[in-house]
């Protein structure tokens, strides 16, 4: 991809670690136990730059065509020629940005030049609040394919940190250090097991997964129970 200029630290954070090869083997065991099913990505904040490489990893090196990708509060991650080539190669991709986010905004887009800044890819859909006074709705506006619709989150100031750790009335401050976990909401929990490598797998028949996870052979370090 020609010109296709990326950030270094986001890229690294995903090909260089664990991360990438634990996604690959999770990615694989799952089209083993269900065939070939959608694979959808998603992140928050700095996951979602770092799942952006995993969605176009997916599709352009282990050629998978049903990718769909949604990030909340994505910084941006590339410039202009990067973001036009993701948005030909992930198409099914849709980036979800709060009303006043600071996050979309960094590293700082300038409009004088286009080409030589930072560029998200599309499809955004900016969420913000319409009304006077205390009387007010949520909207969500699904902006133009150009990445940078000015009449979406770039028509305001990114200011706001309060706007970003709070997507569709789901929390994602934490409150303590801990490590890194899956943010869901608590009736979506309840659809999903661990297994032995800790991969959280979502079914929407529990008692289902539970007795394939239980049932593999040996070869994974699983003993079956059922």
């Amino acid at each position: 991809m020609p010109d296709a200029m990326v950030h270094h630290g986001f890229y690294t954070a995903y090909h260089n670690t664990t991360i990438r090869p634990g996604i690959l083997n999770a990615v694989k065991e799952a089209k083993e136990f269900y065939g070939d099913l959608d694979i959808m990505i998603t992140g928050h904040s700095m996951g979602g730059a770092i799942t952006s490489f995993c969605a176009l990893d997916l599709t352009v090196n282990h050629e998978a065509n049903n990718v769909q990708f949604i990030t909340f509060g994505q910084p941006l991650i590339g410039k202009a020629a990067f973001a036009s080539y993701y948005g030909k190669l992930v198409p099914n991709t849709i980036r979800v940005t709060n009303d006043h986010d600071i996050v979309p905004h960094l590293p700082p887009y300038y409009s004088y030049f286009p080409q030589k800044t930072y560029h998200h890819f599309p499809r955004e859909v900016w969420l913000y609040n319409l009304g006077l006074g205390s009387l007010f709705y949520g909207v969500e506006k699904v902006c133009d394919g150009s990445g940078e619709d000015p009449t979406c989150s770039r028509s305001v100031t990114g200011n706001n940190i309060a706007d970003h750790l709070n997507y569709y009335g789901v929390d994602l401050l934490c409150r303590q250090w801990r490590s890194c976990r899956i943010v869901m909401d608590t009736r979506v929990a309840e659809y999903g097991k661990t297994d032995h490598k800790g991969n959280f797998i979502l079914s929407r028949d529990p008692a289902t997964l539970v007795l394939k996870m239980n049932t593999r052979s040996n070869e994974g370090g699983i003993t079956s129970s059922a």
